[in-house]
């Protein structure tokens, strides 16, 4: 089973990346970790998250930089050939559904 629950700040206000056929976005969710490091300090993790169609122009309308979402999906991890020819991994999760835990447009 590939299934991913993350709650976290957008680092960055969405923006719609569009085709003839197809709405894309990609956001950057900063996830805090339930535990403090040597230090004392909570780390925080920045994951990248696609949305699709009907999702990413939801996230659009509703949410800016800051704003706290919950989102569901799965996990995906693809590679390139970066221009050293050597070959990269990207790990990404795929939105399946997402909740809006605060935003202005919903108070």
């Amino acid at each position: 089973m590939n299934q991913i629950l993350l709650v976290g700040r957008l680092t960055d206000t969405p923006e719609i990346l569009s085709t003839e056929n197809n709405s894309r976005t990609v956001i950057n969710l900063a996830v805090p970790r339930s535990y403090k490091n040597q230090e004392g300090i909570y780390e925080t993790d920045f994951i990248r998250c696609i949305l699709w169609n009907g999702l990413a122009k939801r996230i659009k309308e509703y949410c800016k930089k800051g704003d706290l979402v919950g989102i569901k999906g799965r996990l995906q991890v693809r590679n390139y050939i970066d221009e050293k020819e050597e070959k990269k991994y990207i790990s990404e999760v795929m939105v399946e559904s997402i909740t809006f835990l605060s935003s202005n447009k919903l108070e």
